[in-house]
């Protein structure tokens, strides 16, 4: 089968070389068009919606018909009592991820890679794998499950004496089920990252490690953890740029009224404000916060990274 020549002369122009890459690979381009497509119609048009965060939006007049009001609704907002309460919750609970669940598939990483039996170490990546393709109703129910007052936890309490704990409807703990739930889907899926990581290090370092008699914990110190801090950083750097960005859905199906002073959030806020009581243009001006605080802190990121000499986004 003849293959094509994938080189591109070096005497054209920029503009003329990124042509001139794009003709001869143009099957490759066309593969990629669905995606760009999806890409642009949902998270590219939706951007012209912004505008609703500065007006009156009536949905008879339409985005177009509707009054301008300017920054009504941003003030709104910051003379909300809600907002420090979401804001905080927000915070918090982004801290105590990027605190208690981070590190948790990097270790996971680590230790699966130095597992030398081959089935029990696909057994264990792909049991840790399969959380993350359930849906947050299907883990809700299992969450909700164990941790009834007739569940596997609250029958252990039992055992020993002690009085069942409606869990989810205490404040005390709400905010750490959170985060261990969403350990319990995403940290298997998030060590695939450090896995790929870890093998694009070169195996002469472990082996002349090996040979100095360096053990597993020197080598990940020495070798594995320095050649995997670029992703590591790059990783931290993404969860900063969405620190305000919670997963909407896990917070919907875990949290009821009792719990709101420590478990809602600007996504969850966003979604009773805007969907249940209709009111289209404060979530929008609520939302668009959100982003440009989110956007501050990438580029915040991206310029402390590059300070560090680690992997930046541009």
């Amino acid at each position: 089968m003849r293959q094509k020549d994938l080189t591109v002369p070096l005497r054209l122009s920029p503009r003329k070389r990124q042509l001139k890459k794009i003709l001869v690979n143009t099957d490759l381009y066309l593969l990629i068009l669905p995606a760009l497509a999806v890409l642009f119609i949902f998270r590219y048009l939706p951007i012209y919606g912004i505008q609703i965060a500065f007006k009156d939006y009536n949905i008879r007049l339409g985005v177009d018909g509707s009054p301008w009001v300017g920054l009504k609704h941003f003030r709104m907002l910051f003379n909300s009592p809600d907002f420090f309460r979401i804001f905080r919750n927000t915070i918090l609970f982004s801290l105590y991820r990027l605190i208690f669940q981070f590190p948790i598939p990097i270790i996971m990483a680590l230790a699966i890679y130095e597992v030398k039996n081959r089935f029990f170490k696909r057994s264990v990546q792909t049991l840790s794998y399969l959380p993350h393709f359930l849906s947050w109703v299907v883990i809700g129910a299992i969450f909700m499950n164990l941790l009834s007052t007739q569940g596997m936890i609250n029958s252990i309490l039992r055992m020993f004496g002690q009085e069942p704990v409606v869990w989810l409807a205490q404040s005390r703990y709400f905010r750490s089920l959170l985060v261990i739930s969403d350990a319990w889907k995403n940290s298997g899926w998030g060590s695939i990252v450090y896995l790929s990581a870890i093998m694009s290090i070169d195996t002469d370092l472990f082996e002349a490690a090996r040979a100095d008699g360096a053990g597993v914990l020197r080598r990940m110190w020495h070798i594995t953890l320095p050649g995997i801090r670029p992703t590591i950083f790059f990783i931290i750097m993404l969860r900063l740029s969405a620190m305000l960005g919670s997963d909407v859905e896990q917070i919907l199906v875990l949290i009821s009224p009792v719990v709101y002073d420590v478990g809602d959030v600007i996504s969850s806020y966003v979604y009773r404000v805007g969907l249940t009581n209709m009111k289209y243009s404060y979530s929008s001006a609520v939302g668009l916060f959100s982003s440009v605080i989110g956007f501050i802190l990438l580029i915040s990121a991206n310029y402390a990274s590059r300070a560090f000499g680690e992997r930046t986004l541009w």
